[in-house]
């Protein structure tokens, strides 16, 4: 085993005794008459990878969102380090600490990887009005996300249009980064990647998870989670029907979840 294998292998010995980090009380989510979350109800612990899936349909998306403050719960609440907290919209969660890197990752193919990193939220220098973009302090903060933070030697003037599939997941990880989350949420992380950029992911995520980040991982795949996840919470037409170990579960007994609710008997 490598130097990086070595520093990104996941320790779960000390996750059970971990304190809260998220807890998620009884919520509810409804759109019209359409019940997308019936009383759903978990938590997070800190430092742990959580894996949320389910399939089309079973509200992951919903929840997701509700953490990332687009929606806000028809009922129920949602507590942060025992603290209840309201989302009126995504920036309310990313001022909490609460970050989140959506499928479609919404990079420009055209800028390079500072250009990406720190679109929108640029450092600036100078006074008043007057304020202009700090391109060394931009490059400098990029190199320490994604060099040092991540542990990937990628040169930051490429466009992301020439990255591989797992590089700008990676540079959409290190934008989140640049918020100093507690919280990292990932949407489909490894959606139509190559098994070498899958690879890539599933190091980065780990890595993250050693540094002290809390991740929840939505999605369809149950290799990945099976591969990467603490706990892994299985939905069910909007409601929370089991969270596991993934120890003690095969693709078998997940995929009788996924599609009917109930473990297989």
């Amino acid at each position: 085993m490598d130097t990086n294998e070595a520093t990104e292998t996941i320790d779960r010995s000390s996750d059970a005794s971990g304190s809260t980090k998220i807890s998620v009380e009884n919520v509810r989510k409804r759109f019209g008459r359409i019940v997308a979350l019936d009383g759903v109800t978990l938590d997070i612990q800190e430092n742990e990878i959580f894996a949320l899936i389910g399939d089309n349909g079973a509200g992951k998306s919903t929840l997701m969102n509700i953490l990332s403050g687009v929606y806000e719960p028809t009922d129920g609440s949602i507590s942060l380090d025992s603290e209840k907290v309201n989302f009126d919209s995504p920036s309310d969660a990313r001022r909490a600490g609460i970050e989140t890197v959506y499928q479609d990752l919404a990079l420009m193919n055209d800028l390079d990887i500072p250009s990406n990193v720190f679109m929108g939220q640029f450092p600036t220098k100078g006074i008043g009005a007057l304020r202009i973009i700090d391109w060394d302090e931009t490059r400098e903060r990029t190199e320490a996300i994604i060099h040092d933070q991540l542990d990937r030697d990628i040169a930051l003037n490429t466009e992301v249009e020439f990255l591989s599939g797992g590089e700008r997941q990676l540079v959409a990880i290190g934008r989140s980064l640049a918020f100093d989350p507690d919280v990292i949420v990932l949407d489909e992380p490894t959606s139509a990647l190559s098994i070498d950029a899958t690879n890539l992911v599933h190091q980065t995520i780990r890595r993250l998870k050693n540094e002290g980040h809390t991740i929840l991982i939505v999605s369809h795949s149950i290799e990945d989670v099976l591969d990467l996840a603490d706990r892994i919470g299985i939905l069910f037409k909007g409601q929370l029907v089991d969270v596991t170990d993934p120890s003690e579960v095969d693709i078998e007994t997940l995929t009788n979840l996924i599609v009917s609710g109930k473990r297989v008997r």
